[in-house]
């Protein structure tokens, strides 16, 4: 249970950053285009690989892991989860099957973001 509690705690937080940083890009840069998401992406991305690299160098606790890595990095960005499932499995020598995942997640969600769509306009 306290697992839990420290992944939605680290998740509020997480998401809040998120929010404040698409409100910070929509104001300087507009929204035709969608800068804060990527940004969001990539410097998620950044912060789980430093992140992993410093808790495995140093002997991070689980607890830390959960907090920190499942929660904030969770709730800021689950892109930075994919991306370090890519990372491991490409470090393992798993090539073929790393980018099979990077294709299958992304083809897939946007295939079944555009299928929610359509139900969903599709309901009387």
């Amino acid at each position: 249970m306290f697992n839990l509690f420290l992944v939605a705690t680290g998740g509020g937080i997480g998401a809040g950053i998120r929010h404040l940083t698409n409100l910070g890009a929509l104001r300087l840069v507009g929204p035709n285009y969608p800068w804060g998401t990527m940004v969001i992406n990539i410097l998620g991305s950044f912060a789980m690989g430093l992140f992993i690299a410093t808790l495995v160098r140093r002997g991070g606790s689980s607890e830390l892991r959960l907090f920190v890595a499942t929660g904030i990095f969770g709730g800021f960005t689950t892109f930075s989860a994919f991306s370090l499932d890519f990372a491991t499995l490409w470090e393992r020598g798993a090539t073929l099957p790393a980018f099979g995942y990077a294709l299958a997640s992304v083809i897939g969600a946007i295939t079944a973001l555009f299928l929610g769509l359509w139900l969903a306009r599709s309901l009387p």
